[in-house]
């Protein structure tokens, strides 16, 4: 059974609420074989503790292993049955320790090339924000004229992997989309194109969900 973590975007001191986006795994960012002392989580603070992402959906969270177990940093933890985690927990970016901040981008970076055709798919249905703006145009590095290249070469033909991306554009979807996702899990967004936002704050625009093909209310 999958975990199904509430969403991220919980206070810090709030309880967290019991729904959001399936999580099958996550990538280890830190594991604090000792326990985290100021961790929010009085459990956490003399205990072993991971800290990671989800590979789905960019979930932050903290795990507890099981005894005896010993996590590795970017090691991929699945859940279930026979995970080597347990009481999982969502967090927030200000929740990260600095070992996990550090660790954030290469794993981020990880999960999109593990789901390469998910975000290629993206590349070839994202659309307007509004009338005067597209969601490419939220993405580092991207302005009016990559905007415009990318929406003429994907009705020529739609994209069919990040090498085609990188060869007709010009630009690197990798690293354009991983500065994006670091970008709204560190919060202060007006849009948030992959990643829940706080309630209240930014407008979520749902992109994992419409690509996975599922809703979450």
């Amino acid at each position: 059974m999958l975990f199904r973590p509430p969403k991220i975007h919980e206070r810090r001191g709030k309880k967290p609420e019991r729904r959001g986006p399936r999580e099958p795994g996550m990538y280890v960012l830190d594991f604090m074989e000792m326990g985290n002392p100021t961790d929010r989580h009085v459990e956490h603070r003399t205990n072993p503790v991971a800290q990671g992402v989800g590979i789905k959906y960019f979930t932050l969270l903290e795990a507890m292993p099981y005894p005896m177990v010993r996590l590795e940093v970017m090691e991929k933890v699945m859940f279930g049955p026979e995970s080597k985690v347990r009481k999982i927990t969502p967090i927030n970016y200000s929740d990260l320790t600095s070992v996990a901040r550090a660790n954030l981008k290469e794993a981020v970076k990880k999960i999109i090339m593990d789901n390469e055709h998910v975000f290629v798919k993206f590349f070839n249905i994202a659309e307007p924000v509004n009338i005067r703006m597209h969601v490419f145009e939220l993405f580092p590095g991207i302005g009016k004229k990559t905007m415009r290249l990318l929406i003429e070469e994907r009705e020529n033909k739609e994209f069919t992997s990040f090498e085609d991306i990188k060869n007709r554009v010009k630009i690197d979807p990798v690293k354009v989309l991983c500065e994006r996702i670091v970008k709204e899990l560190e919060g202060n967004e007006k849009y948030y194109v992959f990643i829940r936002p706080p309630r209240g704050q930014g407008i979520y625009l749902g992109y994992l969900e419409k690509l996975y093909g599922e809703i979450f209310f």
